[in-house]
């Protein structure tokens, strides 16, 4: 009985190393198709998060005609409108759109973070 389970680990062994490891779907650019409402809110409560929290405002159409999206930090600016800062140092954030899979995937350029847009429907660009 020892030598028959050996057998069976050996060709067992074998046959998965056989096997080319299962790789996920390559990223390919992509743009929104047919945004709504909900497929907005999701884009910047993504993009919100990505930038620890910050409140974003992004046009209707972002990624809808390429795929990327850089959002520009908003200066500080007093009651009056007046810039508090001077001069803006700090650098946008890029975002880039790819559909992995069947999925519509935000992917954060500096951090390489990744967050699936769950009611976006997007297509290849």
């Amino acid at each position: 009985m020892r030598r028959l389970t050996s057998a069976v680990s050996v060709v067992g062994t074998l046959a998965l190393a056989g096997c080319p490891p299962r790789l996920p779907p390559p990223d390919v650019p992509a743009v929104l198709t047919s945004p709504t409402e909900q497929s907005h809110a999701d884009l910047v409560r993504v993009v919100s998060r990505a930038m620890n929290g910050a409140s974003v405002t992004l046009a209707d159409a972002a990624l809808t005609a390429d795929d990327t999206l850089i959002v520009q930090r908003a200066p500080h600016r007093d009651a009056q409108g007046v810039d508090l800062a001077g001069r803006e140092t700090g650098r946008p954030e890029h975002f880039r759109l790819v559909k992995s899979g069947s999925r519509c995937v935000l992917v954060h350029e500096r951090t390489g973070r990744r967050w699936t847009l769950t009611s976006a429907t997007c297509s290849p660009r």
